[in-house]
């Protein structure tokens, strides 16, 4: 076990309705940031909701050897449910006060500060990303693990959301981003996690596996795996990832949102900017 090492998976599996959505999934995740990427149902929300204890795995186990201190794990769901007739600043103050942080200082390390006074159904949905991200790293935790943050935004908001998110990781910080945008994971990302049909197809370090794949960047690093893998998103793996089925009714809401074309798996910049 690496000495650095925040939090693992051991051979995690999770069913809903008979339907297997992660097998045999044994990660290990190291301070810096950690991508998990994949087609549509391929089990990145769920892969993140065990990670974080939101929903326990149907067998194998999760460990957190460094996630430690006051709020060791920080999370932001795809759906964040602020309440609206608080100010950004007053929903931040919320949630400070029980990790004893600063909601100023929250605000400021997502780029908020002019924004803090605007109550948070006046925000854009970038701006609500970003005080959800302000809300997840409150309390310095040890890992940091956000869905999507920079699903549905602009090109420039979006990197202001990676950005952000990238910045909480350091020598003892471990963030664990989804993403559909496979230039913020070559911008940004340390490691990848490439998921195919609920199953880990590669992961590693991102500079190893491009050059173990002969390839240029991530986007080619993706296609690649999931190609070998015979890995697309499918309806039919969408039951605990992507809403439907049997699976959890509260799972997955966002997959079906990652993209707003259904034939596209994973964004490309020049061709599947929003």
């Amino acid at each position: 076990m690496p000495d650095d090492l925040v939090a693992s998976l051991s051979e995690v599996a999770r069913t809903y309705g008979g339907v297997r959505v992660l097998d045999d999934v044994s990660i290990d995740f190291e301070p810096g940031v950690t991508a998990v990427v994949g087609p549509n149902g391929s089990g990145k929300s769920t892969l993140q909701r065990i990670l974080v204890g939101a929903t326990e795995p149907t067998a194998g186990e999760v460990r957190y050897p460094g996630a430690t201190g006051p709020k060791p794990i920080g999370y932001l769901p795809q759906r964040v449910p602020f309440r609206d007739g608080f100010t950004a600043r007053e929903t931040l103050a919320f949630y400070a006060r029980l990790v004893d942080d600063d909601p100023d200082a929250a605000l400021e390390r997502v780029g908020l500060v002019d924004a803090g006074g605007r109550r948070v159904e006046a925000l854009s949905g970038g701006m609500r990303r970003l005080l959800g991200i302000a809300q997840a790293v409150l309390g310095d935790p040890s890992l940091v693990v956000l869905d999507e943050p920079a699903s549905g935004l602009d090109p420039g908001m979006r990197e202001r959301a990676f950005r952000a998110a990238a910045r909480r990781a350091d020598g003892d910080t471990a963030v664990v981003v989804s993403s559909h945008a496979l230039d913020l994971v070559d911008a940004h990302a340390d490691r990848v996690v490439i998921l195919g049909q609920g199953r880990v197809a590669a992961a590693g370090a991102l500079d190893r596996l491009l050059e173990e794949r002969d390839v240029a960047d991530a986007s080619e690093l993706y296609r690649a795996v999931i190609e070998s893998t015979g890995a697309r998103a499918s309806d039919e793996g969408d039951a605990g990832d992507g809403g439907g089925g049997d699976g959890d009714p509260t799972e997955g809401d966002g997959e079906r949102e990652e993209s707003d074309d259904a034939e596209r798996d994973v964004h490309v910049t020049g061709v599947s900017d929003r």
